[in-house]
């Protein structure tokens, strides 16, 4: 790896898990992108993900997060 980045996105949901897993599962189907950590907060609702991987991948993998998301 040449650049790390560090994406740290909020989602406004912390209770559907099958919703918290499919945004999971949308960041790790991208190559070259580890998900390091998944934080669901229900009293909140909202979920905070933590990944990290070279820029180009990190993008898409953020875009891939909001697509399921916004679904």
């Amino acid at each position: 790896m040449d650049k790390i980045v560090e994406c740290v996105p909020n989602f406004s949901e912390g209770k559907d898990k099958s919703i918290i897993n499919a945004i999971s599962a949308a960041v790790e189907s991208v190559e070259g992108v580890k998900l390091l950590d998944v934080d669901p907060g229900a009293d909140f609702n909202r979920t905070v993900y933590t990944f990290v991987g070279e820029p180009e991948p990190i993008l898409e993998a953020a875009f891939q997060a909001a697509k399921v998301g916004i679904s």
